[in-house]
């Protein structure tokens, strides 16, 4: 591939041999081409190794790099991006698919709206066998053009939805890659991923197109199924984290917890913003937050993607929308 690509999508993946296939016919079946995939091999075990090769002799978009030892999850997520040269960017996981329009309807997205730092759409969940199991309309309001609402939001809207079923998945979108570059990079403590996406929200408003164009594959396989606790979480974002002198739960937990008044003393706000965004985060800390954390200590408990609906599924046909889908892998 010569010349600058406009977007990169990074991929990082650890033995991801079972869906990634599928997760590569989607991506570079979207109807968007003007990108860059950049995977990196977290020294996986089985099969993914020969699978990425494969597909980077097949088209010049891939660079595939295999890391020597496993890094961990957020380092692994932190190389990607740190190799993007597009002034756009996006994180993709191994085992999710994309439908055909997602990235040109991203781009022109925030194309049209300079203020808007990211865009997606809305997420469904899908089984091992690629079935729309769960959908959900994005619940909270990270398009408000105040940045105390979006963090407001992003604080405290998420506990509305039931227990179970799929969360916002902001980290995946298509992101600003300056407005990215900002803010500190994925982090290796408790919940990371969210306070990561709640600086960002901080810089500017999140768009989402109101259609269910991404599917977040939730099976039995997934690493979040097999972590039971803070510290199983943690280790899997970084190994360095299983040292417990050096990395004490509390210390995870206090990241998670620091990151979010962090975030609100970097972030480009007024006075006025700044103190309402203070205002917020002491009165989750004080109604939410211990409690999460006495629960998090304790133990996590999952169902392994099984989940009881409180209102219907929309019918989705991942056949007529997902490129590659039922085709074989090269």
């Amino acid at each position: 591939m010569s010349g600058r690509p406009r977007l990169s999508i990074g991929l990082p993946v650890y033995n991801g041999e079972k869906y990634l296939a599928e997760s590569l016919n989607a991506l570079l079946g979207q109807t968007y081409q003007d990108f860059e995939l950049i995977i990196s091999d977290n020294a996986s075990t089985d099969g993914t190794a020969d699978l990425c090769r494969r597909y980077a002799s097949h088209d010049s978009r891939i660079r595939y790099t295999r890391q020597p030892r496993n890094i961990g999850a957020a380092p692994n997520h932190n190389f990607v991006f740190s190799e993007a040269r597009g002034e756009l960017f996006k994180w993709a996981a191994a085992d999710d698919l994309y439908a055909r329009d997602l990235l040109a309807r991203c781009v022109v997205a925030l194309d049209e709206q300079p203020d808007v730092v990211l865009a997606d759409s809305w997420t469904a969940a899908i089984n091992h066998a690629g079935d729309v199991v769960q959908t959900l309309e994005y619940p909270l309001a990270t398009d408000s053009p105040s940045a105390p609402e979006r963090f407001r939001s992003m604080m405290c809207d998420g506990s509305k939805i039931p227990p179970g079923l799929i969360q916002a998945d902001d980290l995946y979108g298509v992101m600003r890659a300056d407005m990215l570059r900002r803010i500190p990079p994925h982090g290796s403590f408790f919940h990371a991923d969210r306070v990561l996406m709640t600086e960002l929200a901080l810089h500017g408003r999140f768009y989402k197109v109101p259609d269910w164009l991404y599917f977040r594959r939730d099976h039995a396989d997934r690493p979040q199924h097999a972590l039971p606790n803070v510290r199983a979480w943690c280790i899997n974002l970084d190994p360095r984290r299983s040292d417990k002198r050096r990395h004490p739960t509390v210390r995870l937990i206090a990241e998670y917890l620091w990151g979010y008044e962090a975030a609100i003393r970097r972030a480009p706000l007024s006075i006025t913003d700044r103190r309402a965004c203070e205002a917020i985060l002491a009165r989750w800390i004080a109604s939410r937050a211990l409690p999460a954390v006495n629960r998090a200590t304790r133990g996590r408990t999952r169902d392994g993607g099984q989940v009881s609906l409180p209102w219907p599924t929309r019918s989705i046909s991942l056949d007529t929308i997902v490129a590659g889908r039922g085709v074989d892998s090269r």
